[in-house]
């Protein structure tokens, strides 16, 4: 399973984003590809530690029902909904956004998986620190993928 915290994976996701550009047209959703940048950082600011999280009740509802799914091989689906705190509504700077997130990813996978380990998804819960590498792989090729790249 792909994974951030396996070399070959964590290089594939940093040379796609590098080949990324400003003007790549989304497959779906409405960020511009900046803005995805902007959003991926974010999102990677909880297993950094920068930010805590905790668990919603939705999320401990309905968590259990769908964990395997998002775990499990298959990529995520279009239009996943949004964690309301890494909506990126305001214009960004490509360059810059591109910079700021390929660091958070090199910090988040040179940390390693016990750096993140129990820290709190706000929709899952408590993670490992191997089901945030597996996560935050997904996720970035989720949003890659919206880009065609």
């Amino acid at each position: 399973m792909q994974s951030m915290f396996v070399d070959g994976d964590r290089v594939a996701i940093e040379t796609r984003l590098t080949l990324l550009q400003p003007d790549a047209a989304r497959q779906w959703g409405r960020m511009s590809a900046a803005q995805m940048l902007a959003h991926c950082a974010a999102a990677l600011e909880t297993p950094l530690g920068e930010r805590r999280e905790r668990q919603s009740l939705l999320g401990r509802v309905m968590s259990p029902f769908i964990r395997s799914s998002v775990f499990g091989q298959a990529p995520f689906r279009r239009n996943t909904p949004t964690d309301a705190q890494c909506i990126i509504a305001d214009q960004r700077e490509f360059a810059e956004e591109q910079r700021r997130l390929l660091e958070k990813i090199r910090r988040f996978c040179d940390r390693g998986p016990s750096a993140a380990d129990q820290r709190v998804h706000s929709f899952f819960g408590s993670l490992t620190g191997p089901e945030w590498g597996r996560f935050v792989y997904k996720h970035l090729d989720h949003h890659l993928r919206q880009f065609g790249s």
